[in-house]
């Protein structure tokens, strides 16, 4: 009697769909709370402006994801496809930075009107992700080799510079992906580490850093200004450090369950954009240090599932866009509770999913369908 073949069975990582889904309802319900009483003042008296806006973004994003999940991630290894997204992102952040929107001296947005808007800097991000992806395996043992190295460096450092001219977070987000994707893939691990003793030393010593950068035109006076600000913000209490000693209070004022959803007093005009960069200060304020500490465990737990994914992936390719998806949002956590807390000079950057911004959610929908992509295409044997 012929042995039965084993049913082959795809995998989809559903613990990972519903992390994503909790983070965005999350995510709608704080921003609720942090900007209800911005919409009511600015918008006549619709208290869910803000989250209604967010609500309908992160819902074609969430549609967009479940279809992208269901296409096989192989397409975006096929050299037309990563190119052309390389060529229009450089068409885009050449667009932005002669055309976009001018908002506090910075150009970040392309838009149509006054209220479409939409910034290509995360379009960039999914490209370097990518580009990487396709590069380093068609490379292979090559990636080892100087010649390797600076055929990743043509395709990652480019686009990093040229966002970080208008927009210095993204820049260090685009760099940071490169590094850990080039870390995974490479077999010698001592200039990373020789790297991130350097990125430490530079922490280290900041402010006289910033003060020779700036003497020699490298660094802007602003971003000077940022540095200052950082190292002691109480001296810049009504401009610079103004929104990081009224985080900071925020922080303070939680305790250990908070205020209350829905109570902060801070996001009274007193925290800037509490529904942007400083939300994680609101989240404190309102739920606690319990609150902070839950979502800070929901962020790992997904780092977690992408670990999972991607050592299980089927191919290097589809572990490394996994490795890609996986940096950016650690990355962009990191930064964003580093600059909320005064670890960091401020650089203006969002919580992955629960800060306010539909060009984000949309595309980090995107990224979730590249990575349930993948999960979709390992086979589970009965």
């Amino acid at each position: 009697m012929a042995k039965k073949k084993n049913k082959v069975q795809r995998f989809y990582d559903y613990s990972l769909l519903f992390t994503i889904v909790f983070l965005t309802i999350f995510g709608l319900i704080m921003i609720y709370s942090a900007s209800s009483y911005k919409a009511q003042m600015e918008y006549d008296g619709n208290a869910a402006y803000f989250m209604t806006k967010q609500g309908i973004i992160a819902l074609a994003g969430f549609v967009a994801m479940l279809v992208i999940s269901k296409i096989d991630y192989h397409l975006y290894a096929k050299r037309w496809v990563w190119i052309f997204a390389v060529i229009l992102s450089w068409g885009l952040m050449i667009a932005v930075s002669l055309f976009g929107r001018k908002i506090n001296g910075k150009r970040r947005w392309l838009g149509v009107g006054t209220t479409l808007g939409f910034q290509p800097t995360e379009l960039v991000k999914i490209t370097v992700i990518i580009a990487l992806a396709a590069m380093i395996v068609k490379l292979g043992r090559d990636i080892d080799r100087m010649a390797g190295v600076v055929r990743v460096g043509l395709i990652c450092l480019p686009l990093a510079a040229i966002v970080a001219a208008n927009n210095l977070s993204s820049g260090i987000i685009i760099a940071g992906i490169g590094f850990v994707m080039l870390f995974v893939a490479s077999r010698k691990k001592w200039p990373f580490a020789l790297c991130v003793v350097a990125g430490g030393l530079v922490i280290a010593f900041a402010g006289p850093i910033g003060h020779a950068l700036e003497a020699i035109k490298l660094l802007k006076p602003y971003q000077l200004t940022r540095i200052n600000v950082w190292l002691d913000p109480e001296a810049y209490p009504d401009t610079g450090g103004y929104q990081v000693l009224q985080g900071l209070y925020a922080i303070g004022s939680g305790g250990l369950f908070g205020k209350g959803l829905g109570e902060s007093i801070q996001k009274l005009g007193f925290v800037p954009e509490a529904q942007n960069d400083m939300i994680f200060s609101i989240i404190c304020e309102e739920l606690g240090l319990f609150g902070a500490v839950g979502v800070i465990l929901i962020f790992m737990f997904m780092i977690y599932r992408f670990m999972l994914i991607a050592s299980n992936a089927p191919d290097l390719f589809g572990a490394l866009l996994v490795v890609g998806v996986m940096a950016h949002i650690a990355i962009q956590v990191i930064l964003n509770i580093a600059v909320v807390t005064n670890t960091i000079p401020n650089t203006g950057i969002t919580l992955p999913f629960i800060s306010y911004g539909g060009t984000s959610i949309l595309f980090l929908m995107v990224e979730m369908g590249i990575v349930l992509s993948v999960s979709n295409q390992i086979k589970l044997e009965k």
